[in-house]
């Protein structure tokens, strides 16, 4: 069976990007690094060139390719969070020191690596059997940047009636 993994390019903070995603995710951790054999169009002999790592039990690769590359919003790296507090807590971290906030949960890390921050309670009221719940939720959604917990659930419970 191949190994399959996704392999994001930066200009030449690969390392620096990948500490910072695998502090913030659990069950990530750094496999190898990679150093240049020889010099390259962004660097020298030595310095990191490739480094494999474990985000969140799933396989990365981040590339020091020389330049910095645009990587639009056609992919992105998902996070399902627990609660509010572990989507604030990422967040923060995320947009942190030049990172900026898309909307409907996504954002983009200083590096320009798109994210998507998104509560667990998100994805089951999008899946609620109740489309009327659904539609609520996924109104409420279409009007925030960072997911809110709490919004999301008084918009499932909206068009519920008290007896």
């Amino acid at each position: 069976m191949p190994d399959v993994s996704t392999c994001l390019w930066f200009g030449r903070d690969a390392e620096a990007a990948v500490r910072l995603y695998v502090s913030l995710v659990p069950d990530s951790r750094i496999d190898h690094i990679q150093s240049a054999p020889g010099p390259w169009p962004g660097g020298e002999a030595g310095e990191p060139i490739l480094i494999a790592f474990t985000l969140g039990g799933q396989s990365f690769q981040a590339l020091n390719g020389g330049t910095p590359v645009d990587y639009g919003t056609a992919a992105s790296i998902s996070v399902t969070c627990r609660d509010q507090a572990e989507v604030d807590r990422l967040w923060s971290a995320l947009t942190a020191d030049g990172g900026a906030e898309i909307a409907c949960g996504w954002l983009r890390d200083r590096w320009g690596v798109p994210w998507q921050i998104v509560p667990e309670v998100m994805l089951r009221r999008l899946a609620d059997p109740d489309p009327d719940v659904a539609a609520r939720v996924f109104t409420a959604m279409q009007g925030m940047v960072k997911l809110d917990v709490a919004a999301i659930e008084r918009a499932a419970a909206g068009g519920e009636r008290t007896a």
